[in-house]
């Protein structure tokens, strides 16, 4: 993860979580990732940032398992809630009404991807050819902007009475003239009409009134299984890709060291915008916050790798003496065979299947505070178990950022 500032106030804020996706003892395991762009303020994206996932926790709960309904509902029950402080706030604080986010979620979850989004971020997925074995570039997320000609269709099919939903203002494609994103979290002034009066500051109110909520706060949600090519994983607010092409990001991301890549999208996106401006790099850093705004964005990436094996038979596992092998039985009983302090091998017996669990430790040197083996491996253990139990299979995981593991079922 990086983020680099432009404007005064960061305006973004991010997110990534791993473990369980619901409160439930059998909870799915699974990565959550968010962008949240943003504008008027930091006060809308600070709030998607607080209730957000916990809105998704929520469902996933109620709804028993992840699905693009709960994410739908998730993002719509953070809308109502932000809606709720701008009524409480109206009076004494006005502006938060003019106040607004674009968010990208992205969800991992029992080897599915689950990409929404509402607004101009954007996630793009690296993957391999099967025959070139070339990365390819593939985007995942639909973009929001009055500068996409289909955006601007959908607003005037929703709008068909209103000649001015979509306006051309300083060479730039705006609703109402005001603002380039159709959806977003918060913008209170262009979802409900009493946020669109004084006391709310003259360039933000419309001539008319208006009944229908001129933006929506529901996400366009992709879904999608993964497969043993899908290599990793680059998730960005639009300052990133204002600057860099989906090509390139992949480009540098598949011929650069994974540690410090997001850092390394970040400085290729700033020399582009300083190249644009014709100066360099090093000047480009020396503009303070506010100013630079003038030359590019805030911009946060968050870099994922989804790189994970595909399932082989029995005969192709090579035992390692080099490997903490625990052997499993369905009483819950564990049999020591060998051990090494770093890696771990989990073997569970089912029925005539099978299941063989890697967990690989990461070392201090990898910038990981090292935890207890054993208690590692119970929590392996348990994940394996509750997965087990209901009948689910593995697909690659992170668990608190300390462990991954890749499942075997042969």
């Amino acid at each position: 993860m990086a983020v680099v500032q432009a404007n005064n106030l960061l305006e973004d804020h991010s997110q990534l979580e791993s473990g369980p996706l619901c409160s439930v003892a059998a909870s799915p395991q699974g990565t959550y990732v968010g962008i949240y762009d943003g504008h008027g303020g930091p006060e809308a994206a600070r709030f998607v940032n607080d209730h957000l996932f916990k809105n998704i926790k929520k469902f996933t709960s109620e709804n028993q398992g992840m699905s693009a309904d709960v994410i739908t509902k998730a993002f719509l029950a953070t809308e109502e809630e932000f809606l709720s402080i701008v009524k409480k706030q109206w009076v004494q604080k006005p502006q938060i009404a003019s106040v607004g986010a674009c968010v990208l979620v992205g969800v991992i979850c029992s080897g599915h991807l689950y990409i929404a989004n509402a607004g101009d971020s954007r996630a793009v997925l690296g993957r391999r050819d099967i025959v070139t074995k070339e990365i390819n570039a593939v985007q995942l997320s639909y973009e929001h902007n009055a500068s996409l000609e289909s955006v601007r269709e959908e607003l005037r099919s929703l709008h068909p009475h209103d000649p001015h939903i979509v306006v051309m203002k300083h060479k730039v494609w705006r609703v109402k003239g005001l603002i380039q994103v159709s959806r977003s979290i918060g913008d209170a002034y262009l979802k409900k009409a009493e946020f669109n009066k004084a006391p709310l500051l003259p360039k933000f109110r419309l001539s008319e009134s208006f009944e229908q909520p001129i933006l929506k706060a529901e996400p366009t949600i992709l879904e999608q299984k993964l497969h043993p090519e899908d290599q990793f994983l680059i998730f960005a607010s639009d300052g990133l890709w204002e600057h860099i092409s989906n090509e390139k990001a992949v480009d540098i991301v598949h011929n650069s060291p994974r540690n410090g890549v997001a850092k390394k999208l970040i400085k290729t996106a700033l020399c582009e915008a300083a190249k644009k401006r014709e100066m360099r790099y090093s000047d480009l850093k020396k503009i303070d916050r506010g100013v630079r705004r003038h030359f590019h964005d805030d911009i946060t990436v968050i870099f994922v790798d989804q790189n994970h094996m595909p399932p082989v038979r029995c005969s192709d596992v090579r035992w390692s003496v080099e490997i903490f092998l625990i052997k499993v039985d369905l009483s819950g009983k564990c049999h020591t065979i060998n051990r090494l302090s770093q890696s771990a091998m989990v073997v569970v017996v089912k029925g005539n299947l099978l299941h063989a669990y890697i967990a690989a430790f990461p070392t201090k040197g990898d910038g990981y505070v090292q935890r207890d083996f054993n208690s590692q491996v119970k929590k392996v253990y348990e994940m394996i178990m509750i997965k087990l139990a209901n009948g689910m299979s593995f697909a690659p995981y992170s668990i608190s950022g300390y462990l991954s593991i890749v499942g075997y079922s042969c």
